[in-house]
């Protein structure tokens, strides 16, 4: 293998371990937990429409950027059409007020549905992942909801050999390159929520799928592996119109070791949000939304890299969009996802 191209798989493999992970990582994901657990299929009380952006390690050239669109709407006249929110048609009281938490009634058993399209590209490859989620709620008390999700499509890697500068054209590595390789993606959750605090369990690539780039066995070597995240937040109300919210993420990818996410959320009603967040030997980050109706929702965060990557990095921009259609309640903000 040339020199050119130990350098250029040199760097591919410093972006994976540098995230430590083979999968697309975000700092917006408390904004969208449901990138990472089916579970939260339909767990709004409206169809959560969500595009998101993130340019990583900006000023690096090849460096990761993300994209992706997420569907989520529940299933199930009781939950659609009855009092699941505890608040009447048109809209009503502040979901983040303190009235709500105490009166707040597990929602109904329902199913949830949806989908998501993810596109990530570091270097000269791009994945890309297409999943129909499916994800059923119920009432484990009468404060207390348990989800359980499953995510299923395909994933598309895809080689840009014209990204690629080889002294030796027929370099063995890629030469008679499967370009663009489709495999089965599966996803499962755990979800259990309450009106002040939320856990979940999640596995994504559920089934390893080796990755190559060339017919010659001796390149076939790389595969995908098992990602495991636990994640869990706690809301804590300072007064009546500003809450506290602490979450934390846990994420297992062998052979990397464990590394986690620490995020506090600073919440005014349903209007705005401020917070921070920390990557374990990664980065720092600034995270801002506003709730500006209730059909649109916008959050931004900006990540400060303490990686050593912070030479020739400037850092990591994220936006995030969101619209609530079917909104018959008329909230501004999610309620069961903070």
């Amino acid at each position: 293998m040339k020199r050119k191209l130990l350098l250029l798989i040199c760097f591919v493999s410093i972006i994976q371990l540098a995230s430590a992970q083979q999968k697309p990582q975000y700092t917006q994901y408390v904004f969208n937990n449901f990138l990472l657990n089916p579970a939260l299929s339909g767990i709004e009380n409206y169809t959560d429409v969500k595009a998101g952006y993130r340019s990583q390690w900006t000023g690096l050239q090849g460096a990761p950027q993300t994209s992706y669109i997420t569907l989520s709407a529940p299933l199930g006249s009781e939950f659609l059409n009855g009092d699941a929110t505890e608040m009447p048609p048109g809209g009503g009281e502040d979901p983040m007020s303190r009235s709500y938490t105490q009166n707040y009634q597990a929602a109904p058993a329902h199913h949830g549905i949806g989908f998501m399209l993810v596109s990530d590209k570091a270097g000269p490859i791009t994945t890309t992942n297409i999943d129909a989620t499916y994800a059923y709620h119920i009432g484990l008390t009468s404060r207390l909801n348990l989800s359980l999700g499953v995510a299923a499509g395909v994933a598309r890697t895809n080689l840009n050999t014209s990204e690629l500068t080889l002294e030796n054209a027929f370099d063995p590595a890629v030469d008679n390159a499967n370009n663009a390789q489709w495999s089965p993606d599966l996803n499962l959750g755990v979800w259990a929520y309450a009106s002040d605090y939320y856990f979940g369990v999640s596995v994504q690539q559920v089934l390893p799928e080796k990755l190559y780039f060339s017919t010659n066995n001796k390149y076939d070597q790389s595969k995908t592996v098992p990602h495991y995240f636990f994640t869990a937040g706690y809301k804590l109300f300072l007064s009546d119109d500003l809450t506290l919210l602490p979450s934390f993420l846990i994420k297992q990818i062998n052979p990397v070791p464990l590394t986690y996410d620490v995020n506090m959320k600073v919440s005014f009603r349903d209007i705005f949000w401020v917070g921070g967040s920390y990557r374990h030997n990664d980065s720092f980050g600034i995270l801002a939304g506003f709730n500006i109706s209730s059909l649109i929702n916008v959050g931004y965060s900006y990540d400060i890299t303490t990686s050593a990557l912070n030479t020739v990095s400037n850092g990591t921009h994220e936006i995030v969009l969101s619209l609530l259609l079917n909104n018959r309640y008329k909230v501004t903000c999610p309620q069961h996802t903070f």
